[in-house]
């Protein structure tokens, strides 16, 4: 069969991999000139330093079968990502753990004394059913420390108050009475060793699969293909005919300065006064290699318009009545799929997307098998 992939990311690279392994003709249609989405890597020019050229990406995982999948195209390194904060004159370690608690509160608590100490001082909050990020903040590490780390940062990234955001976005962070400053909870942590590019260049290594970048895919083309598995912006396939959706995107700033610039991978700046909300330094991503100079990304959040790279679903109440709309009008288009971060309008990890891509691979190849009609695989998000 000839099928269509719209998007070069972990979705289509992975979904492309497999139907094309499997004796399937694949073209694929990317909008940007590179194959990986947001997962691009490329050595900087100046210093020959291992970018993330969208931002940080580790790979953390508690499913097997993917960190397997993984690594048989890659040798994933070893890598656990330590953050820091810069607020008030001061670093702290994040996430919140018992360093961070005893630094900002100026105590020496034990596990059990600092426990303690802050149910006391949610205590005026514990009866709130949390409706919204300030709540549940407030719930979970009260005033001061909402204040000092959250409050302002989440208005830099979201450019709305917590008030207006959903509790669930706080709720998968994690808060740890020990001193553990590993960012992550999972079992498997890594940074692939030679950047994910290669990783995306191995992935689409197939005679049968054509790439077509810097290219985007017109509705046109669609009968020219028994299927399209589309994993771009879903409201972008249907014209915005209930309107856009919201998302927020990214300008990163960069700067070259010779030895290190801040000891770390990456700081967070959680204050107002400060316009970027972190700072990433490349060379940390690659602690096997050395550098002379590093090179260091200023990350800006703001609203994303029409022709800017969306990368965080907004999903307040009127981006969700929207997305209502278009999930409707999906389940009724023959022959189409919506997939992936931006076809399901989900911010979704490495992790789960690729999980995800394998599920429906080996679901379309099932029905292939049996001769039944390739249905819309989309992930109910609401």
């Amino acid at each position: 069969m000839n099928f269509a992939v719209v998007g070069a990311g972990f979705t289509g690279a992975v979904l492309a991999n497999i139907l094309a392994e499997n004796g399937h003709n694949i073209d694929i249609f990317d909008s940007r000139n590179h194959i990986g989405g947001n997962c691009y890597t490329e050595r900087d020019s100046e210093t020959n330093i291992m970018v993330h050229k969208y931002g940080p990406h580790i790979f953390h995982t508690d499913n097997s079968k993917v960190w397997s999948f993984v690594n048989s195209l890659s040798e994933f390194v070893p890598f656990v990502n330590r953050v820091k904060l810069t607020t008030g004159n001061e670093v702290f370690s994040m996430p919140i753990n018992l360093h961070t608690i005893n630094q900002f509160f100026k105590k020496t608590f034990s596990p059990i004394q600092a426990e303690t100490y802050l149910q006391e001082i949610t205590k005026e909050y514990s009866q709130i059913e949390p409706l919204s990020f300030e709540d549940q903040a407030l719930k979970f590490i009260g005033k001061d420390l909402y204040n000092a780390f959250f409050k302002e940062y989440t208005i830099k990234q979201w450019g709305i108050t917590p008030a207006e955001l959903p509790a669930s976005i706080l709720k998968r962070l994690p808060l740890r009475f020990n001193y553990d400053d590993n960012y992550f909870n999972h079992t498997y942590q890594g940074i692939p060793r030679d950047g994910y590019t290669p990783i995306f260049e191995k992935l689409l290594d197939n005679n049968l699969i054509r790439l077509h970048l810097g290219t985007k895919f017109s509705k046109l083309f669609k009968n020219n293909f028994s299927h399209v598995f589309y994993t771009g912006p879903i409201d972008a396939w249907f014209d915005y005919r209930f309107g856009r959706l919201g998302y927020r995107t990214l300008d990163f700033k960069s700067e070259i300065h010779t030895g290190d610039f801040q000891g770390c991978a990456v700081m967070n700046y959680p204050e107002l006064k400060i316009p970027f909300t972190r700072i990433t330094e490349h060379k940390y991503f690659t602690p096997w290699e050395s550098y002379d100079k590093t090179i260091i990304f200023k990350e800006y959040s703001r609203l994303a318009l029409q022709d800017d790279i969306p990368y965080y679903p907004i999903r307040q109440i009127k981006e969700k009545a929207i997305l209502k709309k278009y999930i409707s009008v999906s389940l009724l288009e023959k022959n189409v799929s919506f997939m992936g971060r931006l076809g399901t309008y989900r911010y979704i990890d490495m992790d789960k997307t690729i999980e995800e891509a394998l599920n429906a691979a080996e679901l379309i190849l099932n029905r292939i098998k049996y001769k039944k009609d390739i249905d819309v695989f989309f992930v109910n998000p609401l």
